[in-house]
């Protein structure tokens, strides 16, 4: 039995296509094409049909695939159990995570880990678009929001809150609100997704819900940020983002009492039996860095 060609033809089901199985193994097409041929002659069965266009898995290849997965899965569940009694988790992490985190605090969380583990080695993908972690051979992401696909396990943490931001040239021209309704007067930089909706702050005893307006709507956080820090007016974004250019000067928090909504994002890896050493010691490591962090 040829473990490597069952490994190849897992992951071109997984992936979806020869080509992309082959990139993310890093073979040429023709070696996964020549497993796959060789696995096919050896079982005696069609497993793919291909078509310039399509890829479609035979009644048993869905068979001989969801089989393949389990033993697979127990190998790995063996590595991972030979690998948890090392001092320390070794190889490499490929890591994905969104842009807004790859350019200010994930070089930091990256930085810890490999300090901590020597042996490591981290491969990072950094992308807005959603990765689909099994077809693509991603060990662990970092999202904001809500999970959505039942094979994955999220785990939960805070970047602090939605806050109220402008550059001091900004305030120059134009005097801070008092409370949260003066910000109808005020020129509000909008994030596109929310666009339409109003700004809900508290101060953790009231609740406002505020109606604002702006000629600049962005579809990133890091873009309301930049305008934001050249006087295009007022922002609600992530704390954590605006750290830095609090320590610059070249933003000032407003309205300082009042917030937005808690910034929540989640170590995400594919369900399995059990985590890798180096997923696990990635986790651990960030979150010490977070315990110390102040949002």
């Amino acid at each position: 039995m040829d473990l490597d060609a069952i490994a190849v033809f897992v992951k071109v089901v997984q992936a979806g296509s020869f080509s992309q199985a082959a990139k993310l193994l890093g073979m040429p097409n023709s070696t996964v094409s020549a497993k796959i041929a060789v696995l096919e002659k050896q079982l005696g069965v069609t497993l793919l049909q291909r078509t310039t266009r399509k890829l479609r898995v035979t009644q048993a290849g869905e068979v001989y695939f969801k089989r393949c997965v389990q033993a697979l899965e127990e190998l790995r569940a063996a590595e991972y159990e030979v690998a948890s009694a090392q001092q320390d988790p070794r190889g490499l992490l490929k890591l994905t995570a969104p842009v807004e985190l790859g350019h200010g605090l994930l070089p930091a969380l990256v930085n810890g880990f490999l300090e901590k583990y020597p042996k490591m080695g981290v491969q990072l993908l950094i992308t807005n678009r959603v990765l689909d972690l099994v077809a693509e051979g991603v060990d662990l992401a970092i999202r904001a929001g809500s999970l959505k696909d039942s094979r994955l396990i999220a785990k939960r943490f805070t970047l602090g809150e939605f806050t109220l931001w402008a550059s001091p040239s900004y305030l120059q021209k134009y005097p801070p609100p008092s409370d949260p309704a003066a910000l109808t007067q005020h020129e509000c930089i909008r994030f596109s997704r929310f666009k339409d909706s109003p700004w809900t702050l508290t101060n953790g005893k009231e609740t406002a819900v505020v109606t604002v307006s702006g000629r600049v709507v962005a579809d990133d956080f890091e873009t309301v940020r930049s305008m934001a820090c050249l006087g295009a007016g007022v922002g609600l974004i992530p704390s954590f983002l605006c750290a830095e250019k609090l320590k610059q000067k070249e933003l000032l928090r407003i309205l300082p009492r009042w917030h937005g909504e808690t910034v929540w994002f989640s170590f995400v890896y594919p369900a399995q039996r059990f985590i890798s050493p180096a997923v696990r010691g990635f986790i651990s490591a960030a979150e010490e860095i977070l315990k110390n962090q102040k949002f």
